[in-house]
């Protein structure tokens, strides 16, 4: 279930305009990144059915599209089936379609000038790797090679990053000079960060105080952002994790030794299968062999790599999902629905997803004494039923 961002003005987009608000306010946004005929704009119109160009030739996608893709979580069928509720609004996710990029984009070279300005206006990277062999679909290295396409990537990344901070090292070392307190500090941890990216290393590997991110945070690095990585395969063709080729062996010891998050998708049929209810869909997969969608996946892997979680409201009116950062507290919970929640905060009626879909009535958890009250300290649980009280 997808909106546009000119939400409001149809019924149905309304539906989604407040939680929307609320995403867009926190800008939380996924920008999906790659080479040239990797898939991106395939997987874009798998994740938001919106007719995006995606044809076989380089910067077929020039302006970034953007698309508000729902949550899946069945949990939401669950409490609204309990409450019987006239309508059911997911938590989102914003994705962000943006032009394929080439080795040298960090000199400009292809449309890279205008890549690197449309990544950093996202906060974070969905880098899309192609892991099959099709003489039909070229590769601009000629070559299919999922590791060697993701060091490209990020080393032009990295360069742009290391101009950013080049640059504001000479911005900052005059009043370094002078004993400005803010500035020595500040032109420290610049100097770890320029020798991190010389060595090839992305920003956000760096370990770094609270006080150093809030120092470079304002310089919006490419690398600082959160990565996940999709590993997109093809029915049919050539795929190297299903070949256990050396090429997928050497991606596996990449993802382990540098912790990095990762979903296998594959764009093509799910772009197939994107207009068909959902039953029909599963059908297909099993006739295709895939067990499950590689967008749901990446759906949820993104959520969670936003640092974001779920907590839900639920009645006969609506059930909803709240997007909150992960840690908030039960008045920034609330602030999620209205300011008022946060500032006129005095206590909360909690109760788990669990117990609530187990006796099936807000009625029984009450009577089992499994809802809990709780105050302004209580740390937010994924998956938590809420009830605010405020003055």
């Amino acid at each position: 279930m997808v909106v546009t961002k000119t939400v409001g003005k149809s019924e149905g987009p309304r539906i989604y305009s407040q939680n929307l608000l609320v995403l867009l306010r926190m800008s939380l946004s996924v920008g999906i990144v790659g080479l040239p005929n990797v898939g991106k704009s395939t997987l874009f119109n798998a994740l938001t059915k919106n007719a995006v160009p995606a044809e076989n030739y380089p910067f077929c996608t020039i302006d970034p599209s953007v698309g508000v893709v729902a949550v899946p979580d069945h949990r939401l069928d669950t409490l609204a089936k309990i409450s019987n509720s006239e309508k059911v609004v997911p938590a989102i996710v914003e994705f962000v379609d943006i032009a394929g990029l080439v080795k040298g984009a960090a000199a400009g070279e292809g449309l890279g000038n205008k890549f690197l300005a449309n990544i950093r206006e996202v906060d974070m990277i969905a880098e899309v790797v192609r892991i099959f062999e099709d003489e039909n679909v070229h590769h601009v290295s000629g070559a299919v090679d999922p590791l060697s396409d993701i060091e490209v990537i990020n080393l032009e990344l990295i360069l742009a990053d290391s101009e950013t901070v080049s640059k504001r090292i000479s911005s900052v070392e005059r009043d370094a000079k002078r004993g400005d307190k803010d500035a020595v500090a500040e032109q420290a941890i610049l100097g770890s960060l320029a020798q991190h990216l010389e060595a090839g290393k992305l920003a956000h590997t760096l370990e770094m105080s609270d006080s150093d991110h809030a120092r470079v945070k304002g310089l919006h690095l490419l690398t600082m952002k959160p990565f996940l990585y999709v590993c997109n395969r093809k029915n049919g063709a050539f795929n190297l994790d299903e070949q256990n080729d050396e090429r997928w062996q050497e991606l596996m010891d990449f993802f382990d030794t540098t912790g990095a998050e990762y979903v296998v998708v594959d764009a093509g049929i799910e772009h197939e299968l994107k207009d068909l209810h959902e039953d029909e869909k599963n059908e297909f997969r099993r006739e295709y062999g895939t067990q499950s969608s590689g967008i749901d996946g990446l759906i949820r892997a993104s959520y969670h790599r936003l640092g974001l979680m779920s907590f839900f409201t639920t009645g006969e009116k609506e059930t909803r999902a709240w997007t909150i950062p992960q840690s908030s507290t039960a008045p920034e919970a609330g602030a999620a629905i209205h300011t008022d929640f946060k500032d006129k905060f005095i206590r909360a009626q909690v109760m788990s997803f669990e117990d609530l879909a187990q006796l099936g009535s807000v009625a029984k958890v009450r009577e089992s004494g499994k809802v809990r009250t709780e105050g302004k300290e209580y740390i937010v649980q994924e998956g938590d039923v809420m009830e605010f009280l405020h003055s």
